[in-house]
């Protein structure tokens, strides 16, 4: 992929100039790096590897780490919107779990007046704001939680993303938990689990010379199990050098429960594209695949809405409602402005997740930059934060 991008905000579009790559760090807390954690450790429960575990989103969160938005030069003129959307994302959620916002010192004030006082806003750098891909995977290990960080790249080297990559150390520090250092380079938004063994990943997010120059798939798989305690990885082909991601998993195909999965449709009538055929062929795989525990999966659609219909606006927009976001007793969607598609989303969700809230939540901005409110977010695993 080319590192020349258009000047417009995008993660789901020809890809944004690389911008100060190298420039020092601001707001920086002055904590040490975390533990590098090494060695065997015994079985806990269902565990793959080293008695490892990484659990499902649905399972209880101590708290959602999200970050606010720093840099001018990768938003524009967009930066003030895109922060609004990052302050009511983290409003929102704080109604049901911790929130702990990012920022830069300089900013941390203005993040705390625009979050309000049931979000706790720290000190450290960040440049962006896709929590989801900058701070560590976390899993079980002997029923203690680790944070893997993934070396995070900036997506192959495509955004400046110099306290982006440390957000994954200076933040495992913060907390006191220990950091394991993986033994690739990936993002959160690639992996998709159900708790159970079981991983989603797209092959062009990761088996990517921008990422993992050198290494095949069977390599790289054979890491993720051992990093993560996979059991079974299932291969969806993505699509390659048409967003900054490469096509991140959650934004084509999530789970909702063990064997059960809700895959991104496009509206009926649209053209066929990358991302349709991607959605295709994922739904061919998945359909002869079987879990790690030997189930088949029962696929549903989720359709995107009417682009005609949608507040939003921009190439880079991108309309799935499977990067939604789930929180303790909670769900969390996009609301796009089609009435019909919207409340036709917010049913699927609520048949998968009875038991829960389903909230949507406006993101226009957010969605123009080629996001969503899962890539905004990321759970540590945990018991709740009073």
């Amino acid at each position: 992929m080319s590192p020349l991008l258009p000047s417009a905000p995008s993660r789901r579009s020809a890809l944004r100039a690389l911008a100060g790559i190298g420039s020092a760090v601001i707001g920086a807390t002055a904590c040490g790096p975390g533990d590098e954690l090494t060695g065997a450790a015994s079985t806990a429960r269902d565990t793959g590897a080293q008695g490892l575990r990484m659990g499902a989103e649905w399972e209880s969160h101590a708290r959602t780490f999200m970050s606010w938005p720093a840099l001018e030069s990768v938003w524009e003129e967009d930066l003030p919107y895109a922060r609004e959307d990052i302050a009511r994302v983290a409003r929102t959620i704080a109604e049901y779990e911790y929130v702990v916002m990012l920022a830069r010192s300089d900013q941390q004030k203005a993040a705390q007046k625009a979050c309000g006082r049931d979000v706790e806003v720290i000190p450290l750098a960040v440049d962006d704001l896709w929590a989801r891909d900058t701070v560590p995977v976390f899993v079980e290990q002997d029923g203690d939680v680790v944070g893997v960080d993934l070396n995070f790249s900036g997506w192959g080297n495509k955004q400046e993303h110099t306290n982006d990559a440390r957000v994954g150390r200076t933040l495992l520090s913060e907390y006191d938990i220990p950091r394991r250092k993986a033994p690739l380079v990936a993002e959160g938004g690639s992996f998709e689990t159900d708790g159970e063994g079981t991983l989603l990943i797209t092959e062009s997010s990761i088996v990517n010379d921008n990422r993992n120059p050198g290494k095949s798939r069977d390599r790289i798989e054979d890491e993720i199990k051992r990093t993560l305690g996979i059991k079974k990885v299932i291969w969806l082909a993505g699509v390659r050098g048409e967003d900054i991601t490469d096509a991140h998993v959650d934004s084509l195909v999530r789970f909702t429960a063990p064997g059960v999965v809700l895959l991104d449709r496009a509206f009926p009538g649209m053209p066929a594209d990358a991302w349709s055929r991607a959605a295709d062929q994922a739904k061919s795989v998945l359909s002869k695949a079987t879990d790690a525990k030997g189930r088949p999966f029962e696929i549903i659609d989720l359709p995107q809405p009417d682009l005609d219909r949608i507040t939003g606006e921009g190439d880079d927009f991108v309309s799935t409602y499977t990067n939604f976001y789930v929180a303790n007793d909670s769900v969390f969607l996009p609301r796009f402005g089609d009435r019909k598609a919207d409340k036709r989303a917010k049913s699927i969700l609520r048949e998968h997740f009875p038991q829960r809230d389903v909230v949507h939540i406006p993101i226009d901005t957010i969605a123009s930059g080629g996001g969503g409110i899962h890539c905004s977010t990321h759970d540590q695993p945990g018991g709740p934060v009073d």
